[in-house]
């Protein structure tokens, strides 16, 4: 096909920006953790159907595995939050999950295969910290037992951290454990701010443990951050990177606030006139990029930064850079195998998510059965889209020679009704092409998940529909 060979074009200061062209983007979008993303999946997809694919991929590869372990338990709500948690001071609560845990992990590894070494495992929440020293040298132990864990130095083995739930001494029992990997959640460190979103902590916490991993050599400290809360200011949120900067952790996630209190029962909490416009939240985005940038960090995607020598970087420089549902990493394994309620799990040709509801997914696992609730099965459609967006996250290009290579087909012929839809980002700037390529400007950057958009079929039949899908806003 023709295309043009314009370069792309230089980021814009924000004050400049027109209106119409924020309010263009600024439209309901998904972050494509996955594709197709999770408001696909239903409940037509059976535990049978998981059961058989994995079957028929533990006998075809010998692959490495991701393992991802979901513990909802927080002490405190946190009012922007938007994961799936449960808030309690019942203690008890960790050991009865810590049981019921053990019942799922004893069901999942005969289906995926001890002979396959886990190179990448990870802890989310709510808050892994929830669980004491004991119940989390217990979890390893349980993992140990069922799965081949490694000490290989490849290996990412992460938990994330509420900082007000750990110590030093805490630290040193998760790198015992065989922890590499420390995930901060900082959000902000404004005192109003953290006000305002219910998360009170200190700004000598946050150094106190970074000195500590670094004392206690872990491989790469991550912190998490949020721009778009109430309260947040340009003025605010400089001052909150000049802080990051100072500690300097190796990697940053700085993410977009998502403003969806008809989902979410915490969100009620703040006032929607404390919140930034979207044209702010641009400008947010904007002053992020700049200072991170010329603090040294490399922009990777949508909402992450690492520094030059981190592996993250290396992966996205050699193209192996790869996005899932903890946000990117680096394509050590392949498939992802969810532990816990609501985890994902994520085979080659389809996606399934366990019961979102604590007692529906302990009710499953007492029947003796996967406490699986809907899931997906991908068909060839889906594969080739979700290769086309994985390049546009993961390389910020797309390269439609190698798309046709991999799936015998004629990019102009398949894409025809894509390819008009990205002639207006081009002229506005987000994109530009280079032979055959198509490349992410500096601008569009900021706008990536509006390019996606651009290749969701299920975005496309919804508006096709007059039906909009549920998703937070772009900007």
């Amino acid at each position: 096909m023709a295309v043009t060979g314009s370069s792309p074009s230089a980021l814009t200061p924000p004050a400049l920006w027109d209106q119409q062209l924020i309010a263009k983007y600024d439209v309901p979008g998904p972050r494509y953790t996955s594709y197709p993303t999770a408001v696909q999946f239903a409940e037509d997809y059976t535990i049978e159907v998981y059961r058989q694919e994995a079957l028929d991929n533990l006998q075809q590869t010998i692959s490495p595995l991701s393992l991802y372990v979901h513990i909802p338990f927080c002490q405190n709500i946190c009012y922007y939050c938007a994961c799936n948690k449960v808030v309690t001071a019942d203690r008890r609560a960790a050991r009865t999950y810590l049981d019921y845990l053990n019942k799922e992990i004893e069901l999942q590894s005969p289906l995926v295969g001890k002979h396959r070494t886990v190179m990448q495992l990870h802890l989310g929440g709510g808050t892994p910290t929830f669980f004491d020293g004991a119940e989390l040298t217990e979890l390893m132990h349980l993992l140990a037992s069922h799965y081949k864990l490694t000490d290989s130095e490849r290996r990412e083995y992460s938990i994330e951290i509420d900082p007000r739930t750990v110590t030093k001494d805490s630290l040193a029992l998760l790198k015992g454990l065989g922890f590499n990997r420390l995930s901060l959640g900082v959000q902000d460190f404004d005192e109003q701010v953290q006000t305002a979103i219910n998360r009170r902590q200190r700004y000598g916490m946050i150094e106190t443990l970074t000195e500590a991993a670094r004392l206690y050599q872990f491989k790469s400290v991550s912190y998490d951050l949020i721009y778009g809360l109430p309260m947040q200011s340009l003025q605010t949120l400089s001052a909150t990177l000049e802080k990051t900067i100072q500690l300097s952790p190796d990697r940053i996630a700085f993410y977009s606030y998502a403003h969806l209190p008809e989902r979410f029962k915490s969100q009620r909490a703040i006032d929607r006139l404390d919140l930034p416009s979207a044209a702010e939240k641009l400008a947010m985005l904007s002053l992020i990029t700049e200072k991170l940038l010329a603090a040294g960090y490399i922009h990777i995607g949508m909402d992450h930064f690492v520094k030059p020598q981190d592996e993250l970087a290396m992966a996205r420089h050699e193209g192996k850079l790869q996005r899932n549902f903890q946000g990117y990493s680096t394509c050590l394994a392949p498939d992802l195998v969810g532990l816990g309620v609501s985890s994902i799990s994520a085979m080659p040709s389809s996606y399934s998510q366990n019961e979102r509801v604590l007692a529906s997914y302990y009710q499953r696992l007492d029947q003796g059965e996967l406490p699986i609730a809907k899931g997906f099965k991908l068909s060839r459609d889906d594969q080739i889209r979700r290769t086309v967006i994985a390049q546009i996250i993961c390389d910020l290009q797309l390269d439609m020679t190698a798309v046709e290579k991999q799936f015998g087909l004629v990019f102009s012929e398949y894409f025809s009704r894509e390819l008009l839809a990205l002639k207006p980002l081009e002229s506005d700037g987000l994109i530009y092409w280079h032979g055959d390529k198509l490349g992410v400007s500096e601008l569009g950057q900021l706008m990536l998940r509006n390019i996606c958009m651009v290749f969701d079929k299920y975005l496309q039949q919804a508006e096709d529909q007059s039906s909009p899908l549920r998703f937070s806003r772009t900007l």
